[in-house]
């Protein structure tokens, strides 16, 4: 999905969250969530979309309809040496979709 059938979507009332997913260097991943489904948000090459920061994405959706933004972190509790069994569990913060900037 791209932004442009992102806003489409999102216009419609489909859209149930967009989640910026945490990777390894610091960027971060956008996926929409249409109808329960997961969606990765591509660019014009047809490449995952990556940001940089939570302000990167904000102004990529800034001409959206307000949609529920969650920034998510994986669990690390695997990389973790000594550790117990623990429920592996992803850390989602809910996250507001405009800047208080």
């Amino acid at each position: 999905m791209n932004l442009h059938e992102l806003n489409g979507e999102a216009r419609a009332g489909r859209v149930d969250e967009v989640n910026l997913i945490a990777i390894e260097g610091g960027d971060y991943l956008l996926e929409a969530r249409v109808r329960g489904r997961a969606h990765p948000l591509a660019d014009n090459r047809g490449e995952r979309l990556r940001v940089r920061s939570v302000e990167d994405a904000r102004h990529l959706l800034q001409a959206m309809p307000l949609l529920s933004m969650n920034l998510i972190h994986w669990s690390v509790q695997d990389e973790m040496c000594g550790m117990g069994n623990h429920p592996e569990e992803d850390l989602k913060v809910p996250i507001s979709p405009r800047s208080a900037w």
